[in-house]
């Protein structure tokens, strides 16, 4: 696989070696420049996925550079470096596009974290730039019907500053549909950000989104700004929003309305112009009737709504999509694959993709990676592609005279065993919380 490519950029020579000791250690190809105009010039040069840039610079400042590589409609995702007392600039730098900010003296574990994060961030922005080739909205690979019908509505609804709500199991997309929306609408300029609002507490979640001020909690140290307000302008992707508990989806319910809201302990009102993109892979009509979604807040959202439909209900977009994934994957690994042999293709279009299109990503990815010819071979699949499929008895994890409880127990140890005990990929397959599961495999006595 390809290096992830850095760029350091800081007047100190000091600060340059201290950064690239540590991000060495982690694999990553380095570039470094001592101010401005050489940091635009190792932009041209290098294309790194990240720049990590000091906001004071000789010459051409921090700010500039962003904008000037804005302009330049250069890719990298750009983390800034502030001494304490910046944290205004290094906000400014964040509406001008840049994706966070870290403030002086660095933490090494922040800086990795934060650069980590910041590649991710560029990967799905490469993926969102492949976007014509994979979408028909934008090119999706796909002729199926219902998912051309999804595409003909995204795509009238990308002028409007209306709510969509993105439903669909994991896996089948809801993340670059957010992604297009935002890049073919008038805001494409402004900021795209995204919550994952399964992966934190209630308590984190409502200072992620809303920010808070100094000492509103034991760990605030000083006020920071929440998502909304670095979206403004823009587009907030909150994915999985079916996870919000209720006192938060109240909050967010008066900010749809009124487009205010408080910092957490704070009492100033600010006021946002910000686009709310949503996706669930739970039936949030469903969870409106059991009590656990407020009606008011679903119906704030579901002003446009999708359901993108599995893989195993497009099968015909198998070879189309596979035929995509090794394109893009043979240029990522300079590998000269070019097609699949017969019993391959029929092994993909045999199996079910419970991961949806990802999981086919994936398999793509590994089998190019291991491939040998210039073509892909049954052989280059994952075992449990190429094993004859089980019959449905013998698929099932509905037992006889077994509990709803038991089932739920052993349809989680089946999948954390067909993804190597990923906790992570099993909730997004089963389409549940990653707390659910630690909290049942404790409940069973650690289960897988």
């Amino acid at each position: 696989m390809a290096q992830d490519r850095i760029l350091i950029v800081a007047d100190e020579q000091s600060a340059r070696d201290g950064l690239r000791a540590l991000l060495a250690q982690q694999g990553y190809e380095l570039v470094e420049a001592k101010d401005g105009e050489e940091a635009l010039a190792r932009l041209r040069e290098f294309s790194p996925q990240v720049v990590l840039s000091e906001i004071r610079l000789p010459g051409m400042d921090g700010l500039t550079l962003l904008k000037k590589a804005k302009e330049e409609g250069l890719p990298a995702v750009f983390l800034m470096m502030t001494p304490p007392g910046s944290v205004e600039t290094a906000v400014e730098a964040m509406r001008a596009g840049a994706d966070n900010y870290l403030v002086k003296p660095l933490e090494a574990e922040s800086v990795l974290v934060f650069v980590q994060k910041a590649l991710e961030k560029g990967r799905l922005i490469s993926c969102a730039r492949n976007l014509r080739e994979r979408f028909r909205f934008e090119g999706m690979v796909g002729g199926a019907p219902e998912l051309q019908a999804i595409f003909e509505v995204v795509q009238r609804a990308v002028t409007s500053r209306a709510t969509v709500l993105i439903l669909g199991e994991a896996g089948t997309g809801k993340e670059l549909i957010a992604q297009a929306l935002h890049e073919q609408s008038p805001r494409h300029d402004r900021p795209f950000v995204k919550v994952s609002c399964v992966a934190l507490s209630e308590a984190l979640l409502e200072s992620e989104l809303f920010g808070h001020e100094q000492g509103a909690f034991t760990d605030a140290a000083g006020r920071r700004e929440g998502c909304f307000e670095l979206a403004d302008g823009g587009t907030l992707f909150l994915d999985e929003i079916g996870e919000i508990k209720q006192a938060t989806q109240a909050k967010l319910l008066r900010l749809l309305q009124e487009h205010q809201f408080e910092r957490v302990g704070g009492t100033q009102t600010i006021q946002v112009n910000v686009r709310v993109v949503a996706a669930s892979s739970r039936d949030l009509s469903g969870e409106v009737k059991e009590g656990r979604f407020r009606e008011d807040l679903y119906s704030r959202l579901n002003v446009i709504a999708v359901t993108l439909p599995p893989l195993r209900r497009r099968k015909g977009d198998i070879p189309a999509l596979a035929a995509h994934f090794i394109e893009q994957y043979g240029k990522a690994y300079g590998k000269e694959v070019h097609g699949l042999a017969p019993s391959t293709l029929h092994a993909l279009v045999a199996h079910d993709w419970p991961g949806n299109v990802r999981e086919l990503e994936n398999t793509i990815e590994r089998a190019v990676i291991l491939s040998k010819g210039e073509e892909l071979r049954i052989d280059d699949l994952p075992t449990r592609l190429r094993e004859p499929r089980p019959t449905a008895q013998e698929n099932s994890s509905f037992i006889p005279g077994a509990s709803l409880h038991e089932i739920e127990h052993e349809a989680i140890v089946r999948t954390l065993q067909m993804v190597g005990g990923s906790r992570t990929r099993t909730a997004e397959i089963l389409g549940i919380s990653v707390r659910k599961i630690q909290y049942r495999l404790k409940e069973y006595g650690g289960g897988a």
